[in-house]
């Protein structure tokens, strides 16, 4: 049975949210930002954008944290303090245009920011692939400001991220464990706008506390299949993420227009 104040009511809103909460786990397992993305997207099938990606700013915290113990030491810390600061001011902009830019125009950006970057590792690899990129700090902070501009308004700042750090080549267990950590802060910085703006009422939370559990035996699973996953296995897959949440963006973002 569940508890009063729960959402969602229904069988199917039910079963949409339990597996929004196994997206949300994957993704902190370590099969990418993509997951996270798609389980804002399918949960917004039943209730709306907003309150989806409220209900799951706390599930993305409990499983940050469970994250980084899963990955903790497996960090490249020149990509945290190069991406960092972007990121943070890219929340705060976030914050103080939320009345003004719609979800809709957000999406678009960030799906078309992600399909110029797809194109540009097709034509790459059609002409023989590239040789892992170093860190470039001006890249690094034009990236990170859309990152995490985009994690504050639709969760999306994954795509921005990648964009970033993936021509980097590191090791699937130091990208992994970077990623979540720099998104773990990024979601920190989160909490105070989103309690500014009224997101976290009761309903939201007593919903977020239930799916929590799914969610975390989900980014156990996610741990378990990155650690086995091959570099020339686990680069294409990230890319298949990438293109799927890219095409969902768009879609969404026309659709919203």
């Amino acid at each position: 049975m569940l508890p009063g104040g729960f959402v969602f009511d229904d069988p199917i809103s039910v079963s949409v949210a339990i597996l929004t909460a196994i997206f949300v786990g994957l993704s902190k397992g370590g099969l990418g930002g993509a997951m996270a993305i798609l389980g804002v997207a399918v949960m917004s099938l039943v209730i709306p954008p907003v309150q989806a990606a409220a209900i799951l700013l706390p599930i993305l915290l409990v499983m940050d944290f469970i994250g980084l113990w899963a990955w903790w030491g497996n960090f490249d810390w020149r990509t945290i303090r190069l991406m960092l600061p972007g990121a943070l001011v890219g929340v705060a902009v976030g914050w103080l245009t939320a009345a003004v830019v719609s979800d809709a125009a957000v999406r678009l950006i960030v799906g078309g920011i992600a399909m110029i970057y797809l194109a540009r590792w097709v034509w790459a690899a059609r002409t023989g692939g590239r040789p892992a990129t170093t860190h470039d700090p001006k890249l690094a902070a034009f990236w990170s400001l859309f990152a995490g501009y985009g994690s504050f308004v639709a969760h999306s700042g994954g795509p921005p991220y990648q964009i970033y750090t993936m021509p980097l080549k590191l090791p699937p267990v130091i990208f992994t464990g970077t990623s979540t950590l720099f998104f773990t802060l990024v979601n920190v910085a989160k909490l105070p706008p989103y309690i500014a703006l009224g997101q976290f009422d009761a309903a939201n939370l007593i919903t977020a506390a239930v799916l929590m559990p799914v969610a975390a035996v989900a980014v156990l699973a996610g741990v378990w299949i990155v650690k086995r996953m091959r570099m020339e296995v686990f680069y294409p897959f990230m890319h298949a993420m990438i293109f799927l949440v890219a095409c969902k963006l768009l879609w969404d973002g026309a659709r919203g227009l």
